[in-house]
Parts: C-alpha cells; sequence; structure tokens
C-alpha cells in the first residue's frame, strides 16, 4: 500500500488473487492493507472470480465464482453463497448444460442471478476473414432463480448482434480457440428494468429488453446509436454500470491491443432526446497502467471511485476531483479480476487461533500469537496463562495490530499453557482459542 489519505471511503477490499505461484483465493483486506479472510482454494490452480458482498434473502453474504467447484453432485464451475460465518449456503450453477463464466454473478431483488456463460459453435467464419471451418464463442447471459435453478432468462450475442461487429481478429478461430467476437463481462440491471450488457470485443454496451431480448441501442462501437463526444469511446473495455443519475461508467481498458495510451475509468452522459454520449469524468493513474484484460470500476456513495486495474496489479480510490486517495497492488505475477470496497461483518464458527513460543530459560516468558481468519468484531486480545488448560488466568493483553498479534508475556505470566480471548470494542468476550501448551524458543 503506497497511498493511504484519511479521505478514502471507509470500508474492507475484496479481492481474489491468481496467476502467482502461491495460492489463490478470495481475500478481504482491510482499511489498512492487512488480511481480514483468505480462504485458500484446492486443488493447486482452482480459481475464484468477483469476490464481494450482496444480498440475498434479506441479508449480505459473500459471493464468488470458483472454478473448479465440486458440490450436488457436481466438479465443474459454478458459483458461491457463503453467510457471515463463512459457510456455503447455496451453489449455484448455470443452466440448459451450460457452465458459468468468471465475469459476472449478480444477485437482484426478485431472488435470481446473472450469470454469464461462453459456448464455443462450429462456424464458417470466411465472411470475416476466418476459416471455413472455424469456430466462434456464443457469449450469453442467463437469469437464473436461485431456489429452483430455473432458467428465467437467455440471450444470446450470436442472436443479436454481428460478427462483423467484432474488432477482433477471426484469422486464426479454430475449435480450440473459437472467435471470441463479442466477449461479454458485465450484465447490469437498469433503472428501467432493462438489461445494460458489455461486450469487449465489440467496444460496445447494449440495451436490452428484458422480455424480447432486442437490443434497443447501443453505446459505443462500429454502429453506435449515440454520437460519442470526445474521448467518450471506450475500446476492449469491461464493467459497464448504469449510476443512479442515469450515467454509465466503465473501466475502458484500451487495450490489447493498445488503442489509449493507458487504461482509465471513465464516465458517460447520455442525452436520450439528442442520442449523444458525452465523457464528464475519467481517471487514470499517475504510473500509467495499460490494463490488457479485466478491471472494474465501483461508485461509492461519496462519489469517490474504486477502480481495479486488474492485469495491472493495482487497486486504486480517487475522489470526484481525480485525487489519488489509497493505491496498493499485488506481487507483479498476480491478478484479481475485480476489486470492490465495502462493509462486512463477519464472524467465524471456529475458535481463534493460538501459537505461544517460549523465551529461552535465562529471559523467562514468552509470546502468545493471536489470529482469527475473517472475525471483524475483535478490537484486542487477552490472554490467558497457567499450569494446565484448566487452571488459566489473565495475564496479559494487546491491541489488536494486523492479522497476527504478538503478545508478550513476561516469566511470572508464563504458562506452561496458554489461550486467548477475542475481545470487541466493549471488552466482550466474542471468542475463545483452546489452550496450548507452550514450544521453546529457538
Amino acid at each position: 500500500m503506497t497511498v493511504h489519505s484519511p479521505s478514502a471511503f471507509p470500508g474492507d477490499l475484496f479481492l481474489a488473487p491468481y496467476s502467482g505461484p502461491g495460492q489463490y483465493g478470495p481475500m478481504i483486506l482491510d482499511e489498512n492493507g492487512a488480511v481480514v479472510w483468505f480462504k485458500a482454494l484446492s486443488p493447486q490452480g482452482t480459481r475464484a472470480s468477483d469476490f464481494r458482498v450482496q444480498q440475498y434473502e434479506g441479508k449480505p453474504v459473500l459471493t464468488w465464482w470458483q472454478d473448479p467447484l465440486v458440490g450436488n453432485g457436481q466438479r465443474n464451475a459454478g458459483e458461491v453463497i457463503a453467510n457471515s460465518a463463512y459457510q456455503q449456503i447455496a451453489i449455484v450453477r448455470a443452466g440448459n448444460g451450460y457452465q458459468p463464466d468468471l465475469h459476472e454473478f449478480q444477485i437482484t431483488p426478485q431472488g435470481t442471478a446473472l450469470i454469464t456463460i461462453y459456448n464455443g459453435i462450429d462456424c464458417n467464419l470466411s465472411a470475416v476473414g476466418g476459416p471455413k471451418d472455424g469456430a466462434v464463442a456464443d457469449t450469453l447471459m442467463q437469469e437464473i432463480d436461485l431456489k429452483t435453478g430455473l432458467v428465467m432468462f437467455e440471450w444470446h450475442s450470436l442472436d443479436h448482434v454481428a460478427l462483423a461487429d467484432s474488432y477482433a481478429s477471426s484469422v486464426h478461430a479454430s475449435q480450440t480457440t473459437p472467435f471470441d467476437y463479442f466477449h461479454i463481462n458485465s450484465t447490469d440491471i437498469e433503472q428501467d428494468g432493462d438489461l445494460l450488457i458489455d461486450s469487449r470485443n465489440t467496444w460496445a454496451a447494449y440495451d436490452v429488453d428484458p422480455l424480447t431480448g432486442r437490443v434497443r441501442w447501443k453505446l459505443g462501437g462500429k454502429h453506435s446509436s449515440f454520437a460519442m463526444g470526445p474521448g467518450a469511446r471506450p475500446a476492449w473495455q469491461h464493467d459497464a454500470r448504469q449510476q443512479p443519475d442515469g450515467t454509465i461508467t466503465f473501466f475502458d481498458n484500451g487495450a490489447t491491443p493498445i488503442t489509449h495510451p493507458q487504461s482509465r475509468a471513465i464516465q458517460l452522459m447520455l442525452d436520450m432526446p439528442h442520442m449523444t454520449a458525452t465523457l464528464i469524468r475519467h481517471d487514470e493513474h499517475p504510473k500509467p497502467l495499460v490494463a490488457g484484460s479485466q478491471g472494474n470500476v465501483q461508485a461509492l456513495a461519496n462519489g469517490n471511485w474504486v477502480v481495479g486495474w486488474r492485469e495491472a496489479p493495482y487497486l486504486s480510490e480517487f475522489s470526484p476531483a481525480a485525487a489519488l486517495l489509497f493505491d496498493a497492488h499485488l506481487p507483479a505475477a498476480y491478478e484479481s479480476y475485480r476489486t470492490y470496497r465495502l462493509p462486512w461483518t463477519g464472524q467465524p464458527t471456529g475458535a481463534p487461533a493460538v501459537a505461544y513460543l517460549r523465551a529461552p530459560v535465562a529471559q523467562g516468558g514468552g509470546v502468545v500469537y493471536a489470529s482469527w481468519n475473517g472475525a471483524t468484531q475483535v478490537a484486542s486480545w487477552r490472554v490467558l496463562a497457567g499450569s494446565s488448560p484448566a487452571s488459566l488466568a489473565p495475564a496479559s493483553s494487546a491491541v489488536k495490530t494486523g492479522f497476527e498479534t504478538a503478545i508478550a508475556l513476561s516469566g511470572a505470566a508464563a504458562g506452561p499453557y496458554a489461550a486467548v480471548q477475542a475481545l470487541d470494542a466493549s471488552g466482550a468476550v466474542i471468542g475463545v482459542s483452546a489452550a496450548v501448551k507452550m514450544s521453546a524458543s529457538a
């Protein structure tokens, strides 16, 4: 973390690192960049994506896409819903024989979910410069009823958008690597109930009638319904969202191949009577970043924006005046498809973890290490020590610092047994570890 202004919006950070050499999985960081919760996925190489807080059955939950996801007799990609105790409470699969894609899992107030899907189809691509025996990726979205798993609505890009509208090349398309002419990457529900579907490879977002599937208008691309003002045209973009004021935000990758000098977060104002689109805000990283894939823009309640730069592994927050209020990055090899700043309260069902390391005999005492993966309400730790697990008494305490807190014990207070109590801001005990016997210090 390299920038952290007091003006940054409160809330935890949600991401799902992958692509590097270590463990992959959904991760929550606090405002200071310290780990709050991490779920290490297995087997090695299992990925998570689009990790965030949503509402399900009236309660805040954690959701993410995972591949592979074992459950309900299946072992393929799926969507996970977990409660505030980090317990998996539902698995959502695509319908009609498809598998869900990583790009979108959005729960609606109607108890349904919007998901994205990629499906390869054999196709003669000679009309768009590709092989006669090629294949195309029909990228589609489904609305799934969460109670029954039934498909409520299904929209196919091939039914509504021409192959020639793509900026991608079909020259090397095959059954192994289908022509990704559309590349759906987000779906959103607009204020009038229409769907806003984003296509990276046609450089456009589409307003779709949720009953008929008909495209009402196109924003950007080769045949935009709007006259695009200076700087308003996105390229290879992600994450089209309608904001409460009716404007549309994008993460405008501008690559790959490079079309803009750097990636940016943009906001467009649509004048429907005159069918014009005007750029009214854009944020760029002071270190020019070019993200060839992925990325998102989250508009916060105070007007700040959280931007996930993804292939460039940065996460940033900007004020409405484009001031950089928060900036951090993952190690260079890692990526996280999206980043969010969101409120979250987690209370794990398991007990806190404790380790006790005895100091050299001449020195006496030792150090207790306390942590509790996912517990958001811990303000401080109290150490209990004694001659047996049944005879522990308060021996020391410390304010919680980071994921794991080190607490020194004097020689007089030392065990040989120790446990920790997790205390909330009022001093109430909210969790107790098992007692452990201290090990010798090196």
